[in-house]
Parts: structure tokens; C-alpha cells; sequence
């Protein structure tokens, strides 16, 4: 695709990186066969290649309408697209730049613009969300149902093993996990203790800045990748871990970005490459251990049963771990039942369930359904958002798939 950008970001970063990424698209369509958004509504401008166009307008000179804001929000950022695309074009990347630009030239009003500055405010806070989540629970019962549905039951997390091996790794607690299912990182750490690793959370770190990123705030996304680092550092120059581990696959591809990220600031270019190199999916760790975890499961009874596993679009299209937790589920003993049009997003996607909501809930709908047509009595998943999303409306339980397997481990002990 031929490009003549304009003044105003021809000569920046963000335009030079725009600038390669619009030259390796050839226009081809095939991204529009895997987009959730065209499928649904069949319009072009709705879709990977029609959102490309628009932004190549945008950044050569063309004035923005609260008309391209909207096809640009409606993007999932699923990235389906890049696993689809022939040409390797870095999609995700050129729609952050594009909404970015458009952000700064149709400012947001009225109920958007407040509900946008209240998750940037509110959200990545840790102890103020928990604190929220804390309160809404108390009055549950008393909530609409649309409201009551993002407020799930606690479950008790259960015992955190001491650190205890030679080997260590560094858990990100993220920003509404801790509050949320505060089951997952604490079954991550039991069944990697098993298999010889001690996990732990740094004091300090905390929302990954995928939240910001996502909403146009790129400084904030920058200085929550910042934090994090300065948390993690000092252990990672001791030589005292030898992985970030994210629970989160959301929170994964936004750690593995830190490099890209901070490419620009000399006070952090380094580490923040680093701390991306570190970082690996819980998924990740585990199945390099496969040899462990089937010793620790010879004795555990039969078969697990049937499963229906939902990879997020963050793990296998973010982070490219297709069929990473499928084996290892597998290896435990898990039957994992086929899953219909397995690459398409649950509607989750951050923040859009509460700003899309109509879209959010027909993908949601249809993402159900796929799970459940072979007679799934439980589903699996590998991120906080979709697990929140689906399992308010799902007829079977929704958990993460570590705590699936932290209860195989439990039954083999």
C-alpha cells in the first residue's frame, strides 16, 4: 500500500512505524473473514482492511469524523487478523497509533467521555477497585441484573506455598485479578510449586497499562509499565528469578510489549526489554516442565473428564501460544472437546464489554454456544476478561485452566 503521510506525523516514530506497517498491507481481504466485527455487521469499514484505510486517511491529512472514532472503536483489537494476514502486517500496532491520533482530533463527550475517564482512573487501581468490588458484593443481591453479572462471587483463594526451591519466578497480581479471582495466582503458585518452582508477587507492581494502552492513554500505559519494572527489577539484577509469569493472558502481551513501549526512554529502554524477554504465559512455564507434571499426576485417578477450552485472542493471536495449554491439559488427563470457530473473540476484550455492550454480548452469545454444543459440563480459559464475561451468562462453570489443573494435582497428592 503506497503511503504520503502527513506533516504533522511523517516524521515521528509513531509515523515511521504506521508508515511500514501500511506498506506491507496488499489489500488482499483476507482479514475480514476472521474480523468478529464484520462478520456481525458486513460492513467493510467494520473490518481490518476498511479500519486500515481509514487510518491511512487519517495519517495522511484527512480530518477525522466521529464516524471513523466509531468504526475504530469497534474494533475488538483480537488481532484474528494478524494470525489471518499473508503479509505479516502488524495490525494491533497501526490501530493503536490510529486511535491514538483520532482520540486527539474528536475529543470524546458526554457519557463516553466519562465512562473512558473513569476506567482509566478507577480500574488500574488495585486497592480502589478492590475496595469497590468489596462493596458491590455486599449489596449483590440488590443490583440490576446487567450490573450484578460484574460483580462475581469470591472464591477463597486458598493456601499460597511458602517459597521454598531454588528455582523462582515473579507473578504479576495485575490490577482487578487480586479482587476478582484471587483463585487464580494462588493455584498457579501451588501447582508450580509441585513441579519445583516457588512463585511470587512483588510489592509494587501492578496493572500491566493494557487498560490505558487500549483507551488512548499511552503515557499512562508507559507509566504503569514503568512501576512494574521498577518493582521488578532488583530481584531480576540479583539473579533471583528466572521468569515473570502472567496469569493474565491480557497481561501478557502487554508485558512482552514493555520493550517496544519504552523504546524512547533512555532511563528504561534496557530493562524494559528485559523484563519482555523474562516475561512467559503461565501456559508457558508449565508445559517446559511436562516431565514433572506427569510424574506428580501418576497417581491421580483415571481420566479428568471432559473440558471445553476458550483460548483468548491475547494468547493465541497476541501471544501466538496456539495449542501451548491444550497439551498441557491434555497431559493431565483433561478430554478437551472441539470448540467451533475457536479463533473468534468471547467480546471480552478489556474494557469493550462495558463500552460495546450490544456487540460484547451477541460475541459472547455465539461464543457459548460454540463451547457448549458437544455437552461441556465445565469450561477453561486463560484470562481474567473473558473468564468475568462468560461465566455470568454461561450455564457450566468458567474458571481459569490452572485452577482445573491445581485440583487434578490436589487429587494426586
Amino acid at each position: 500500500m503506497q503511503t504520503q503521510l502527513a506533516d504533522f506525523i511523517r516524521d515521528t516514530r509513531e509515523g515511521q512505524e504506521a508508515d511500514a506497517i501500511l506498506r506491507k498491507c496488499v489489500h488482499c481481504g483476507f482479514c475480514t473473514a476472521t474480523c468478529p466485527t464484520y462478520q456481525l455487521l458486513g460492513d467493510e469499514l467494520d473490518g481490518p482492511r476498511g479500519r486500515i484505510y481509514l487510518i491511512k486517511q487519517v495519517l495522511e491529512g484527512d480530518e477525522p469524523t466521529q464516524r471513523t472514532q466509531l468504526h475504530l472503536d469497534r474494533c475488538l483489537t483480537c488481532r484474528a487478523c494478524e494470525t489471518t494476514c499473508p503479509s505479516g502486517v502488524e495490525y494491533g500496532r497501526l490501530v493503536d497509533i490510529g486511535r491514538h491520533v483520532v482520540s486527539q482530533r474528536v475529543p470524546r463527550r458526554g457519557v463516553d467521555a466519562l465512562m473512558r475517564w473513569a476506567l482509566k482512573a478507577f480500574v488500574p487501581r488495585a486497592r480502589l477497585f478492590g475496595a469497590a468490588m468489596g462493596a458491590g458484593r455486599l449489596v449483590r443481591g440488590m443490583l440490576p441484573a446487567a450490573l450484578k453479572e460484574k460483580v462475581p462471587l469470591a472464591r477463597p483463594a486458598g493456601h499460597w506455598p511458602a517459597p521454598r526451591h531454588a528455582r523462582r519466578a515473579i507473578a504479576l497480581a495485575g490490577c482487578v485479578q487480586p479482587a476478582m479471582a484471587p483463585s487464580i495466582n494462588a493455584a498457579a503458585a501451588r501447582v508450580l510449586d509441585t513441579i519445583g518452582i516457588s512463585l511470587v508477587e512483588q510489592p509494587g507492581a501492578g496493572c500491566c497499562g493494557a487498560l490505558r494502552q487500549h483507551l488512548d492513554d499511552h503515557e499512562g500505559a508507559r507509566a504503569d509499565a514503568r512501576r512494574n519494572i521498577d518493582a521488578w527489577w532488583p530481584a531480576i539484577e540479583r539473579g533471583e528469578i528466572e521468569a515473570i509469569v502472567m496469569t493474565a493472558s491480557g497481561c501478557g502481551v502487554q508485558v512482552r510489549d514493555y520493550g517496544h513501549l519504552l523504546a524512547d526512554d533512555a532511563a528504561y529502554a534496557a530493562r524494559a526489554a528485559r523484563v519482555a524477554a523474562l516475561t512467559r504465559d503461565i501456559g508457558e512455564v508449565v508445559a517446559a516442565e511436562h516431565d514433572a507434571l506427569v510424574a506428580r499426576l501418576h497417581a491421580a485417578p483415571g481420566s479428568a473428564g471432559e473440558l471445553a477450552f476458550h483460548a483468548p485472542c491475547t494468547l493465541q493471536h497476541g501471544q501466538k501460544l496456539r495449542g501451548v495449554v491444550e497439551s498441557v491439559l491434555t497431559a493431565a488427563g483433561f478430554e478437551l472437546l472441539p470448540v467451533r470457530d475457536a479463533h473468534l473473540c468471547c467480546g471480552s476484550a478489556g474494557t469493550y464489554s462495558l463500552l460495546q455492550p450490544e456487540l460484547s454480548q451477541r460475541l459472547r452469545d455465539d461464543k457459548l454456544a460454540a463451547l457448549t454444543e458437544h455437552g461441556a459440563l465445565r469450561i477453561a480459559s486463560a484470562n481474567i476478561g473473558c473468564i468475568t464475561h462468560l461465566d455470568p451468562a454461561s450455564d457450566v462453570p468458567v474458571r481459569h485452566w490452572i485452577e482445573y489443573l491445581d485440583e487434578r494435582l490436589a487429587a494426586a497428592a
